[in-house]
């Protein structure tokens, strides 16, 4: 079965040598997540492959961090925003970085911007199709001067923010349990952003986002809202999941949720552990179809950038998922919506 991940970091993963491992994506590796004969293996046809700016070497915490204190009392502490130049410097980079894998790989990936060349990617024989992703808008001027020129370099979905504030918005905390709902919503030139990139046909990702910018998203947009790599708050209760009542919104405009794989994200004691049973992925896929539909639900697996079940391992563990699903009770119809044209459906709306 041919699978399009929402979410995946490889290429941040590639970029910094302490992660990546000596890791080349044309190669087979024992190390990290995916590569390209492994993705092969499991049938990931393509995704989202995303672009973190990782923090210049500084003693501030790269994200939000919560204060108790004695009277009871909780603080949100705030990191500072990333410079410009250091953001855009790093997202050259791994653009350079994607587009060499491209060139290098013989007809073996493609670098996806538009609709049609999605599904004739994901219909063919063994071609892996990238579409761009920024997780984090850190890169883009608060002008938007510098969105045109990563449109052309085919910038076709973005991240309002990581788990940390920008000149666009605030993230989502990773406090487990806790909720979203800190920090102040949208900035003036976050909603101008989000104009934008309707103008322009990218898709807003609202992963990371809080809890006000959310809302304030969910008025502004005109195109489906998506959150490409996060779960239900009702299962696992990290402040990077979704609420019901933002699930209901998501499905009210036609958009779609990408199930992630980390277990920080699946357990409900939000536990870093990897024995987290491969069915724990099923009970939040489940959870969000049985309330939204199954036409608003896909996977975003957080590969590269998170741990996953060891059941699960890495890409060409795939099948494996696909078999819970199967003894989930999911037909034959629900899992081609999950592993691929859910998505395409929400691209080609957003895209066109």
């Amino acid at each position: 079965m041919k699978i399009f991940d929402g979410h995946n970091d490889f290429l941040l993963s590639l970029h910094m040598p302490d992660r990546g491992a000596g890791r080349e994506f044309l190669t087979r590796s024992e190390h990290g997540h995916i590569d390209l004969p492994r993705a092969q293996e499991g049938g990931l046809a393509g995704g989202m492959c995303a672009i973190f700016v990782p923090n210049p070497p500084t003693e501030e915490p790269d994200e939000a961090k919560r204060i108790v204190h004695p009277d009871g009392s909780i603080q949100t502490k705030f990191p500072p925003l990333l410079p410009l130049d250091h953001a855009q410097q790093q997202t050259d980079a791994m653009i350079d970085l994607l587009d060499a894998i491209v060139a290098d790989s013989q007809g073996r990936v493609t670098k996806v911007t538009d609709a049609d060349a999605l599904e004739a990617s994901l219909n063919g024989d063994d071609t892996f199709a990238a579409v761009l992703h920024f997780e984090g808008a850190e890169a883009i001027d608060p002008a938007l001067e510098a969105l045109p020129h990563y449109y052309e370099r085919g910038l076709r979905s973005l991240g309002l923010t990581w788990s940390r504030p920008n000149a666009f918005a605030h993230g989502a905390p990773f406090w487990c349990p806790g909720s979203s709902d800190v920090g102040p919503g949208l900035t003036d030139a976050g909603r101008s952003l989000v104009a934008a990139c309707n103008e322009l046909g990218i898709l807003l990702d609202l992963s990371h986002l809080n809890a006000a910018g959310f809302r304030d998203v969910a008025k502004l947009s005109s195109a489906p809202l998506v959150a490409t790599h996060s779960n239900a708050h009702a299962l696992c209760p990290a402040a990077r999941n979704l609420t019901d009542d933002q699930l209901d919104a998501i499905a009210a405009t036609q958009g779609i949720v990408g199930i992630n794989y980390a277990v920080i994200f699946l357990r409900e004691d939000g536990r870093n552990e990897a024995d987290t049973p491969l069915e724990r992925i099923a009970d939040h896929l489940s959870y969000i179809a049985d309330r939204i539909g199954i036409d608003h639900v896909g996977l975003g697996s957080d590969f590269d950038g998170a741990k996953v079940p060891a059941a699960l391992a890495d890409a060409a563990g795939l099948p494996r998922l696909i078999a819970v699903l199967r003894q989930r009770g999911f037909t034959e119809d629900d899992l081609e919506k999950i592993a691929r044209t859910n998505w395409l459906r929400v691209l080609r709306q957003t895209w066109q």
